[in-house]
């Protein structure tokens, strides 16, 4: 198993779990992540270290515009931005696509079987759409 993906698992799972706990994803726990990322990017030399900066700077972006609109949380976004970090630029804008196709499936069943609720939590489906992402190929080992 590489840095990388130990990183991605063990986010993955604390950041779903405090988010359907909590309904939040800490700060402590997004820039660890990044943090890690950065750290697994320097053995990779200059061109690792800028790839785990454009990634991270492309999962913050890509979610931006939801989080003005108040459609997620600040959280979310800084999650999408540590996922970034790990998974490069062009599997960040994977992973927030699939992220965003798992998230209309679990909010139209919400709206079917649940019909009060008013919003799901989004890390878990972040979570999955960075793993199918890193799973499917899109991320590059440093």
């Amino acid at each position: 198993m590489t840095a990388q993906l130990a990183v991605a698992l063990v986010l993955g799972v604390l950041a779903a779990a405090e988010d359907l706990r909590s309904r939040c994803v800490p700060n402590w726990m997004t820039g660890a992540a990044v943090i890690a990322a950065v750290l697994v990017a320097v053995g990779g030399g200059w061109h690792a270290l800028a790839r785990t900066v454009a990634g991270s700077a492309v999962g913050f972006a890509i979610l931006l515009p939801l989080y003005a609109l108040g459609g997620m949380g600040g959280g979310d976004i800084k999650l999408m931005a540590a996922f970034g970090a790990l998974l490069g630029p062009s599997a960040a804008i994977e992973a927030a696509v699939f992220g965003a196709v798992l998230g209309g499936v679990v909010a139209a069943a919400a709206r079917i079987f649940a019909p009060k609720v008013r919003s799901i939590p989004y890390a878990p489906v972040l979570v999955l759409g960075s793993w199918v992402a890193l799973w499917g190929g899109g991320a590059h080992a440093f």
